[in-house]
């Protein structure tokens, strides 16, 4: 079990933010459109230039290359990327053949073309691509905001499973408070430049 650690971090107008998310747990942020959610993701990801310090256990973000920091703290953003023409060209093939039938697709979506993907599908399927990475830290911008709210719930309850069971720490951007409090552990919201901690969770 790895934590994932913010010391003084400064990024945009969110300053001086502290927090600690231990492996295994979710820790969701919230806050006003345009106030710095996914902007702090990005920093924690080492996408965008900031002040303070990030670590994941004893590894320091400077400590590493940025592409192995991003292969163990993994983001998925609010619209997922896809580099090739079919689906399956972004799964390692164990991936391809564990797909879990939770995420609502059978095996024949790896040979889809990803045109052919709704936006939410897509983001499932980052979802799974990114676990696919066996991360120790996950990084979640808004990660159902395409889906119903069936699929929403049946989501958070194989994320939330594959979580715990894996030891990973979560940093989730949320808007829906029925969400935040059926997956958090621990909920900090945005209030102008800083990160305060708000009672809740589950």
């Amino acid at each position: 079990m790895t934590d994932l650690v913010l010391e003084n971090l400064s990024v945009g107008t969110l300053s001086n933010v502290s927090l600690r998310v231990p492996g295994g747990e979710v820790v969701c942020v919230s806050g006003p459109s345009g106030s710095g959610k996914s902007r702090l993701l990005r920093a924690v990801a080492d996408l965008e230039p900031h002040d303070g310090r990030v670590s994941l256990g004893d590894t320091g973000q400077l400590d590493i290359p940025a592409h192995q920091w991003r292969s163990r703290v993994v983001m998925v953003p609010a619209d997922s990327q896809w580099w090739f023409d079919d689906v399956g060209g972004h799964f390692p093939d164990e991936a391809k053949a564990g797909l879990p039938s939770a995420l609502g697709f059978t095996p024949e979506v790896m040979g889809w073309s990803v045109s052919r993907l709704s936006s939410g599908e897509r983001q499932r399927l980052a979802l799974w691509r990114a676990l696919a990475l066996e991360p120790e830290a996950l990084l979640l911008d808004e990660p159902t905001a395409n889906l119903d709210n069936d699929s929403t719930e049946a989501l958070e309850i194989w994320l939330l499973d594959e979580i715990r069971r894996r030891q990973i720490a979560v940093l989730w951007v949320a808007h829906d408070p029925a969400q935040i409090h059926r997956v958090a552990d621990a909920h900090y919201r945005i209030h102008g430049t800083t990160l305060e901690r708000v009672d809740g969770g589950h």
